[in-house]
């Protein structure tokens, strides 16, 4: 999961940019970079949350009424600043790009790039392949001097064709305009928006509409899977349905990632969380247990837990109180550090747990250190019994498609029971949303969604390369990848300690 943001207009574009990235920061904290145009290229990015990349200093100097933004956390590739984005070639017309997502078939196109078009390749990132299969595509309709939609739209078949799994991107083309497209399958998330300005328009594109309202911009439509968007030089917005589509959104985006204030393909993501509460809540009902007080997990449990607790007629306490400068540990790039996080992230307020039944109330449990070291919190603060319920069912088996869900192994649900998942927590019991209440939840807000992608529930994946060997190979790779991050943390922390 990454954050993407294109803004096209006619004055310059990074403060929108820059505040779009504030407000797309709970989508990735590990790097942000944005990239402007006028006449040439201005570029900043390194690691770290927005709002420590980018200086009055920096800001001044990304000049241009074009450019695209991008936060990240890591999932193919590594935790680089190298590997930061948006990624930029210099031919045709200089071409920089963002991406959401993740290729099943980076390899094979890699040795594509590598073996017949000799290009080289900076870094071990997935979003540098699909910039490169762009910039061999648009040099293929041999433009001259200005490319035109048609040779941009023509230049998309060829990428939809060659590229596998998850795409959603926003590229800026020197000189020429601002693109945007979305996989055939509609993975992931993004959305088109625009303003007026005196009789003209400006335009944005983002992986979230909950960065539109706050810079002015009016909500248009999602872009359609397999569709592309093209901003010219002149500010017109063109676009074109590429591929045919079938829309299969990841569900993970209404369970946990998004914003609780966006609205994609139809379904705003607080509601569809309500919804989901109020489906688990006919599951514990059933189950004849007394519960004093129903308490959310902040921040996602806390719509499923109003759902949850308004069908059971229960209160609805906040009985957990976060840390607002402790950061989202799913996102965070390193176990050690997500471990580190927990001891200071949450508070209890004793008086709402001393003697008290409740039921805590997640949006999922993923590997469940979290999750036990909250009902730890909770016993130490008083509770009598302590039930958990998670909106999600069991998670598994991975996701190759941008979240960091890479392995097996590191998966609860995929391999203890629902009961030893409970005596892992230490919780008194413990409740799991299904598949089927989880779809209906999302789908009530769209019923022309037929499909999803849940694929880390079920094992059943839209696109058909992803077949259990794709599986371990990506779990390899990322395994690679986190042991390399390790060592350059160790090798940090000596640096530090010679330091001292």
């Amino acid at each position: 999961m990454c954050g993407i943001i294109a803004v096209a207009g006619f004055r310059d574009a990074i403060q929108d940019l820059y505040d779009g990235l504030i407000l797309l920061q709970h989508r990735g904290q590990d790097a942000a970079g944005i990239i402007t145009y006028n006449s040439q290229f201005h570029l900043k990015k390194a690691n770290g949350l927005v709002q420590d990349v980018f200086h009055e200093k920096s800001l001044n100097r990304l000049k241009g009424t074009m450019g695209i933004g991008h936060v990240r956390y890591p999932t193919a590739g590594c935790a680089s600043e190298f590997e930061a984005q948006p990624f930029f070639v210099s031919t045709p017309f200089g071409i920089a790009l963002a991406h959401n997502g993740n290729l099943t078939n980076a390899g094979e196109l890699r040795k594509f790039l590598l073996e017949k078009e000799y290009r080289h390749l900076n870094t071990n990132s997935d979003s540098e392949v699909l910039l490169n299969m762009l910039s061999v595509a648009l040099k293929n309709q041999r433009p001259k001097g200005r490319l035109t939609p048609e040779q941009v739209f023509s230049a998309m078949k060829s990428v939809f064709k060659r590229c596998k799994g998850a795409y959603s991107a926003v590229a800026l083309i020197g000189g020429q305009g601002i693109l945007g497209f979305r996989d055939p399958h509609g993975i992931r998330p993004l959305q088109l928006g625009k303003r007026r300005f005196g009789m003209k328009e400006e335009y944005i594109i983002a992986s979230e509409n909950s960065a539109f309202k706050a810079l002015d911009f009016e909500f248009v439509r999602d872009i359609h899977p397999g569709e592309a968007v093209f901003i010219d030089h002149k500010n017109r917005l063109h676009s074109r349905q590429v591929r045919h589509g079938e829309l299969n959104p990841c569900i993970f985006e209404w369970v946990y990632l998004a914003a609780p204030d966006s609205t994609i393909d139809g379904v705003n993501v607080y509601k569809a969380r309500v919804r989901m509460g109020e489906y688990l809540a006919q599951q514990i009902r059933r189950a004849g247990i007394h519960i004093d007080s129903v308490i959310p997990v902040p921040d996602t449990g806390r719509p499923i837990g109003a759902g949850l607790a308004d069908k059971l007629k229960v209160r609805y306490r906040e009985g957990l109180i976060k840390n607002r400068y402790i950061h989202r540990t799913f996102i965070m790039p390193g176990q050690s550090l997500r471990k580190r996080s927990l001891h200071f992230k949450l508070h209890p307020i004793e008086l709402e747990f001393k003697g008290k039944n409740v039921l805590l109330v997640d949006d999922s449990i993923v590997r469940g250190n979290t999750s036990k070291k909250i009902v730890e919190l909770v016993r130490e603060a008083g509770a009598k019994k302590v039930y958990f319920a998670s909106a999600a069912p069991p998670i598994i088996s991975p996701d190759p498609y941008g979240i960091d869900l890479p392995t097996t192994a590191e998966l609860i649900g995929a391999n203890l029971s629902v009961e030893e998942i409970r005596k892992y927590i230490k919780a008194d019991g413990l409740f799991y949303g299904t598949i089927d209440d989880l779809r209906k939840s999302v789908r009530y807000g769209n019923p022309r969604i037929k499909r999803f992608s849940d694929g880390c529930f079920t094992k059943k994946y839209p696109t058909p390369e992803v077949t259990p060997k794709l599986l371990k190979e990506l779990a390899r790779g990322r395994n690679e990848t986190r042991d390399s991050y390790r060592l350059d943390e160790d090798n940090d922390s000596q640096k530090t300690l010679a330091l001292v």
